[in-house]
């Protein structure tokens, strides 16, 4: 019998994920997937597993989970505060989770999602080449108590790892290549787009982000006359109030709202992981510097197994061990002797 993961308590946008759908964007179905692909890639390094892995993507609050058998997990994406029958435990990184203990997962500290892996995966029935929840499609649903998920066999032994991850958990710089109808805006209003500060709304879903300023709305003229055609995750709407809604992973697959440019697929995990409140600003880029940055940031996921390092280091494996200080507060030995009163 298969192990499974079982869930006992679950925030309300607890789903399963992996890198989503390709090929169905002609039928109406978008990508979908993890809102943080980055974050699936960090999970594959640290259980050596495939990037397209089944995981369980958390938003903004985790739950109470159990696995029926011993299992590897790793924990990365937004950080959260999570712990193994009350021990507490290092994000980003992987552990051992023994067969019935309680793993138990909080909110957010910072970013907005984060993703829990199992070694092996989330083995569910795929539904058209993918295990992934799409909300917006009726794909799969959120996960709830009773819940229980089997899990794949796990060809891996290695626990106890952890890396730095690529800071995108607090807004910051993204950068934009124009789109169709980028042009279609005066260079004053792309100009102003460029240097007004965006912070995140409260509302926003895996469809979408609104993006508030203090300013004005940005408008073209007969810009709701524009034909509706293919968006993609990424694309920067100006809704019809000017406010620009950056596309995520279950966006539609066609619109009539012209867009003022498209977020680079590197830049766009600042994005789905920012906060309501959190500051976003947008730079253009060539269509040649994005194909550049790209292929180096494809090199650098490939790379991150390389960068993991254990989270607590074995003595063995430190070459400079004698340069360091084992002991300290070394005294005469006669402190007790000379302090009793």
């Amino acid at each position: 019998m298969s192990a499974e993961l079982i869930i006992h308590q679950a925030g309300p946008g607890v789903t399963v994920q992996d890198l989503g759908r390709s090929g169905f964007l002609a039928y109406g179905l978008s990508h979908g997937g993890a809102a943080d692909r980055l974050a699936l890639a960090e999970g594959a390094a640290l259980l050596g597993q495939p990037e397209d892995t089944a995981c369980l993507e958390l938003a903004g609050m985790g739950g109470t989970f159990e696995a029926t058998a011993d299992c590897r997990i790793a924990l990365t994406g937004a950080p959260m505060r999570a712990s193994i029958d009350g021990t507490r435990l290092a994000w980003h990184a992987s552990h051992l989770l023994p067969a019935g203990a309680r793993l138990s997962i909080g909110a957010a500290e910072s970013g907005s999602y984060g993703y829990l892996h199992i070694g092996g995966g989330i083995a569910t029935p795929p539904v058209l080449g993918a295990r992934a929840t799409h909300l917006a499609a009726g794909i799969g649903a959120p996960l709830a108590a009773g819940d229980r998920l089997p899990l794949g066999a796990d060809t891996g032994t290695r626990t106890g790892m952890t890396f730095t991850p690529a800071p995108r958990f607090s807004g910051g710089a993204v950068r934009l290549v124009p789109s169709l109808q980028t042009d279609l805006f005066s260079p004053a209003e792309r100009d102003r787009f460029t240097s007004t500060t965006f912070t995140r709304d409260t509302r926003g879903n895996r469809m979408g982000v609104p993006l508030l300023s203090d300013g004005a709305g940005f408008h073209i003229d007969g810009g709701l006359s524009v034909l509706s055609e293919v968006i993609v995750p990424g694309d920067v709407q100006i809704t019809g109030d000017g406010t620009p809604f950056v596309l995520l992973s279950e966006c539609q697959t066609t619109g009539g709202y012209p867009r003022i440019g498209s977020v680079l697929p590197v830049d766009l995990p600042r994005v789905a992981q920012a906060r309501a409140g959190d500051m976003l600003r947008f730079s253009f880029i060539t269509l040649e510097e994005a194909c550049t940055i790209e292929a180096r940031a494809a090199e650098a996921r490939a790379k991150l197994p390389r960068l993991l390092r254990p989270l607590i280091r074995d003595p063995h494996s430190i070459s400079d061990l004698l340069a360091y200080q084992l002991i300290s507060g070394v005294t005469a030995g006669d402190d007790l002797e000379r302090n009793t009163p």
